[in-house]
């Protein structure tokens, strides 16, 4: 029986081994435009899983770490563990990993550091929270708000375009290469980003002096539009900053806001379906090294497999926490309120001149372009996810009760994203 293999880098004990978070690779091999590949041979597009099987029969068991941001079972962990396991019942047991959860090995802030250092072999990348190391994703992320805010079609919409831009701007894939990094899945949300509030807030006076805690400068630009004061609280203490009255709402998603477990505290949520707050979204992501050490068969195993993490991250996770925070906002005698005019006119203003102000920066060399580009591929997305034919879109409010994840079959979704997106980036 063949030995077990671990990935190790020169340098690092075998106990070091990183854990592994998925990102969607960058298409860099400048020959093929795809992504750069292991040795060894593949398989092609389309491969089923009997012909994975036996493209394993060969290769040395692989052993990979990952780290989820959740516990165990949960809806913010799910898409790492359904992919994980897609992964390793594909390569009949070659290719296996170990979660460390609720990010046992590292902090958010220091993910891209232990895929580095070996903590970590694949894991969720938060490029937001170092603008200054990643100046042309913190770019793309602040053109996020452009994006539907709606439960269904908005969550479809969103984890889309942002990939087929970040994939093609050559700056914003050279940011994850000079890391070290393997962008599998570059950009996805936890669902729309709103105000989550102790007493119920949607018009300008209402908002006036409130404290509010953001995750970035975009969101603290629309914050002060607003006027309101933000502050920054991580979203494992807004809670207790909520029941102290150190803040007054929290600007997250439902999916943060259910992790937190702060709805009980903030059940007045703030949503508007058009105008919407920049997100604070992840990557899903390869240390480098290991990805370059693996045999091109599990490359491109790891890679078709894109297809469960991309459904369940929106499936799985978005629209069930959606669910639960929908039934804790009932629960806590809150509710789900658009803006006033007043504040929703504010809103847009600010966001317009957040574009404005991305398209003047030197986060990319040219900023026209990338803000032309994300306009122009969310109008497509939008346009494509209609086309889908997907369920009438629900509101906020009594989403638990008015759709079920089973109500969307997701199969057209991921073929369509996988097709439009990641396939030609395919390692070959």
């Amino acid at each position: 029986m063949a030995a077990q293999r671990r990935i190790v880098r020169p340098g690092v004990a075998a106990t070091a081994l990183g854990l592994i978070s998925v990102l969607a690779l960058a298409g860099c091999a400048e020959d093929s435009g795809g992504a750069s590949t292991g040795a060894g041979e593949g398989l092609e597009i389309g491969a089923t899983k009997e012909e994975y099987r036996e493209a394993f029969a060969d290769i040395d068991p692989i052993t990979l770490n990952t780290q989820s941001p959740g516990p165990k079972g949960s809806a913010t962990g799910k898409p790492i563990e359904d992919w994980v396991a897609a992964v390793e019942d594909w390569s009949d047991g070659k290719i296996t990993f170990e979660i460390a959860f609720s990010n046992a090995v590292a902090e958010p802030i220091e993910i891209d550091d232990a895929l580095n250092d070996g903590r970590l072999d694949v894991a969720s990348t938060l490029p937001i929270y170092e603008p200054s190391e990643y100046p042309a994703n913190a770019a793309l992320i602040e053109t996020g708000f452009i994006s539907d805010q709606t439960v269904v079609a908005g969550a479809l919409q969103s984890n889309a375009w942002p990939n087929e831009v970040a994939f093609s701007n050559d700056e914003v894939m050279a940011e994850f290469e000079d890391h070290g990094l393997v962008p599998l899945v570059p950009i996805f949300n936890s669902g729309a980003q709103m105000l989550l509030c102790s007493q119920p807030r949607t018009s300008l006076a209402d908002i006036k002096g409130s404290a509010i805690s953001s995750s970035g400068t975009a969101q603290s630009a629309q914050i002060k539009a607003l006027g309101g004061s933000p502050a920054t609280v991580a979203y494992t203490e807004v809670f207790e900053s909520v029941e102290r009255g150190v803040v007054d709402c929290a600007n997250a998603t439902l999916t943060v806001g259910v992790l937190g477990g702060f709805i009980p505290a903030a059940p007045h949520a703030t949503v508007n379906p058009e105008v919407g707050f920049a997100l604070a979204p992840g990557g899903w992501s390869f240390s480098k090294d290991t990805w370059d050490s693996l045999p091109l068969v599990a490359q491109q195993l790891m890679w078709d497999k894109l297809d469960v993490y991309i459904a369940s991250n929106i499936k799985d996770k978005i629209w069930p926490n959606t669910a639960e925070a929908a039934r804790l906002v009932r629960e806590n005698g809150g509710s789900f309120q658009d803006f006033a005019p007043d504040a929703a006119a504010a809103l847009g203003k600010a966001n317009s001149a957040l574009l404005d102000a991305v398209r003047s920066g030197d986060g990319v060399e040219d900023a026209d372009a990338l803000v032309d580009a994300a306009e122009d591929a969310a109008a497509r997305w939008f346009d494509e996810i209609e086309a889908l034919d997907v369920p009438a879109e629900v509101g906020y409010q009594d989403f638990d009760e008015n759709f079920k994840a089973d109500d969307l079959d997701m199969t057209a979704y991921t073929k369509l994203v996988m097709d439009k997106i990641w396939s030609e980036r395919r390692p070959s």
